[in-house]
């Protein structure tokens, strides 16, 4: 499929593109081989290719659910400018 200049500057305009007029040229031609590059990849045959999610064969690192960190709320609202309730007060920004 190729696209002439008339084509992409309607795609310009529906995408709110400007494009400079003496570029419409090169636009079409680059857009243009990229659809025959499409093309060419739609005629390979894949029905006996598996699908996957990755190109390689690995699987995830896994690590146990277990907690690896202690509760430290209390010692950083002791040290915090502004607490009430269990919540940091903070300085309001809009008025």
């Amino acid at each position: 499929m190729a696209l002439g200049p008339s084509d992409v500057e309607k795609i310009a305009h529906l995408a709110r593109l400007a494009i400079d007029p003496t570029d419409v040229e090169t636009y079409a031609r680059n857009l243009s081989d990229i659809l025959a590059f499409v093309d060419q990849l739609e005629s390979v045959d894949t029905r006996d290719v598996t699908p996957m999610a990755h190109p390689l064969d690995m699987t995830q690192r896994l690590r146990e659910d277990v907690v690896t960190e202690t509760d430290r709320r209390e010692h950083f609202q002791a040290i915090a400018p502004a607490v009430d309730k269990g919540l940091y007060l903070v300085p309001r920004v809009i008025e």
